[in-house]
């Protein structure tokens, strides 16, 4: 590993996520619409809406949707920054409280895929209490006595895979797709419970490895969170019929397939 990489890479403020810039206005790809609702793939890097930490930037999803599809939208739920999937909208007032109500009762089902440091196998759930994550200028008015809050994700390991390259005192790099599906929502709780487990996601300048990411950067050439939001599962709150939104593997994690010799058919 060259050591300009590293250095690059532990230049990055610890409370920085790993973004991706967008040179010019995106149009997000539309996965699902109709009167009521709108889903879109949101790319790694772009903020669901504005706020105090995005004095940088001047493209948002949301205003990106209501700009595209040409009316006002209510967001029904947050994604990171660095997180790339599907993304849920409202297209009224009336169907973001249902919609809300249906997140806080747990009727609506998500998930993820995440890349991770190591070779975790099989398949288990992940009960591990989180400390509410506060910012110090966002929740400066927060109560930071709070006990923390339970959190529970259900796991699969889907793939595995070595490269023959020594990284620190390993000799060589391991990874696996997890599949993730999160029984509670808390802040960052699918990477603080894989961190837990000592498999970070890959490309986590919070909880990560800090000898792995730059590796990666390296190697892949490219720099991001590996964790899709992919599919999202809920009952139409107008219409009651099942929906189910999926969202693909973008190119940069089509290519790490391919480098793993994985096939995207295999995932499901």
């Amino acid at each position: 590993m060259r050591t300009e990489y590293y250095l690059l890479f532990s230049q990055l403020s610890t409370k920085t996520e790993i973004t991706m810039p967008f040179d010019e206005k995106p149009i997000l790809t539309i996965l699902y619409q109709d009167e009521y609702i709108v889903a879109v793939d949101k790319p790694a890097g772009l903020f669901v809406h504005r706020s105090y930490m995005d004095k940088d930037e001047i493209y948002f999803a949301l205003q990106l949707v209501r700009d595209q599809i040409g009316q006002y939208v209510y967001p029904l739920h947050r994604l990171d920054r660095p997180t790339s999937g599907v993304l849920l909208f409202g297209l009224n007032e009336e169907v973001a409280r249902l919609m809300g109500q249906a997140f806080m009762d747990k009727k609506i089902q998500k998930t993820y895929f995440a890349l991770t440091r190591g070779h975790l196998l099989g398949a288990d759930e992940i009960d591990h209490a989180l400390k509410e994550k506060l910012d110090k200028l966002g929740d400066k008015n927060v109560r930071l006595d709070k006990e923390p809050q339970d959190a529970v994700t259900h796991y699969q390991s889907m793939l595995t895979a070595s490269l023959p390259i020594k990284v620190g005192k390993f000799d060589s790099v391991r990874y696996s797709l997890i599949k993730l599906l999160p029984e509670t929502g808390r802040r960052h709780q699918i990477r603080r419970h894989l961190a837990h487990l000592r498999h970070p996601i890959i490309g986590d300048i919070n909880y990560g490895d800090n000898k792995q990411n730059p590796f990666f950067i390296e190697h892949f050439r490219f720099k991001r969170l590996m964790l899709l939001a992919q599919k999202v599962e809920f009952v139409h709150p107008v219409t009651n019929e099942q929906v189910i939104i999926e969202a693909e593997f973008d190119q940069q994690w089509l290519q790490v397939f391919d480098e793993l010799s994985w096939d995207v058919k295999q995932i499901s």
